[in-house]
Parts: structure tokens; sequence; C-alpha cells
């Protein structure tokens, strides 16, 4: 009789994680999606303006140099797979091969932002230098932020990875990291494309 409450208890309690956990990968993904909206509300004003602007780019600008934010793009994109690797890993039960393609991970998004702050340094035209500059620093800027937030989000899970049997195959916390990622990098490519290869 104990026996067959204790598995019917059992039952109970991993049908109540897994709704949970389910829940909470679906707010995550409405998450994304209102975060979309807002990007895709850049995009349509950054569009707007470079296409109704009588002079787009600041005076003296004849363009955008594109071969290092090239180099930053390749990187970051290479991270959604990098991190797609140590999900893998993570549900493969090897914890260790999942902290280092988790932290790889990180790595590569500081080089992004690394090389981001020294483009910005670098450019001759600033957050005033009418619509264009505006519009550069915006998009650019709080793109990085969201990776700035990626970051420190995966950092956090691979702290949380070092906690005894804390992880199991599979976690919702980092599969929602990893969307994350994968989001962010996305916005880059269209990012890309609209700022640097359609001047």
């Amino acid at each position: 009789m104990d026996s067959s409450i204790k598995t019917e208890s059992l039952h109970h309690t991993e049908e109540h994680t897994h709704d949970v956990q389910g829940t909470s990968l679906f707010g995550f993904i409405i998450f994304l999606l209102s975060e979309s909206v807002i990007f895709l509300s850049f995009f349509a004003g950054y569009i707007v303006l470079k296409t109704t602007s009588p002079s787009w780019l600041p005076e003296g600008v004849e363009g955008l140099e594109t071969h290092e934010p090239l180099i930053n793009t390749i990187v970051l994109v290479s991270s959604s797979f990098v991190i797609y690797f140590a999900e893998e890993a993570l549900k493969k039960g090897k914890l260790n091969l999942f902290r280092f393609f988790w932290l790889l991970t990180s790595a590569m998004g500081i080089y992004f932002l690394v090389g981001q702050a020294k483009e910005w340094s670098e450019l001759s035209f600033g957050l005033t230098s009418g619509a264009f500059g505006g519009t550069f620093y915006l998009l650019t800027g709080f793109h990085g932020l969201h990776v700035l937030t990626g970051i420190l989000l995966q950092f956090y899970m691979l702290f949380r990875s070092f906690i005894p049997n804390n992880y199991e195959p599979g976690h919702t916390g980092v599969t929602q990291v990893s969307l994350f990622w994968h989001f962010v990098d996305v916005i880059w490519i269209i990012l890309f494309c609209l700022i640097y290869l359609w001047q």
C-alpha cells in the first residue's frame, strides 16, 4: 500500500514538474515574440528613414567599413552552433563538455561586444549625427545590450551547473537561454544586412 502511494506521489510530482517547465518555456517564447515586435518596429523605422531622407549618411562619411563587422558577425553566428553543442552535451549527461561549450559561447559573445566597442570608438560620427547616426547607435546599442544580457544569463546558468545534482539531462533554463541566444543571433544577421550591406 505504501509503495503504491509513493509511486503515485512520484508520478504526480513528475507531471507537476513537466507542466511547470512547459508553462515556463511557453512564457519565455511569448517574451521573445514581444522582443521581436520591438526590433521589427526599429527595423521599419530605419527603412522608412533611409528611403525618405534626402541625405542619409553624415557629412564626410561615405560608408561603413564591413571587414571587421563581418568577422564579428561570423563569430556571433558561429556561437549559435556552439551553444547547440552545449545543449546536446547536457542531454547526454556530459556536464564537463556542456560547461566547455557553454563557456566558449560566452567567450564568443564577449569577443563580439569588444569588437563592437572598438568599432564605435573608431567611427567618425556620433549619436547626434543625423538620422543615420541616431538609428545606427540605437539599433546596434540595443542589440549589444541583448548580447550582454545573454552572456550574463550564460554565466548564471554555468554557475548553477556546479550545484550538485542541479542539472539533469535537458534543463529548462539552459533551453531558454539557448533560445534567447539564437534570437540575438538572428536579429544581428538582419541588422548586419540592413546597416552594413545596404548602404
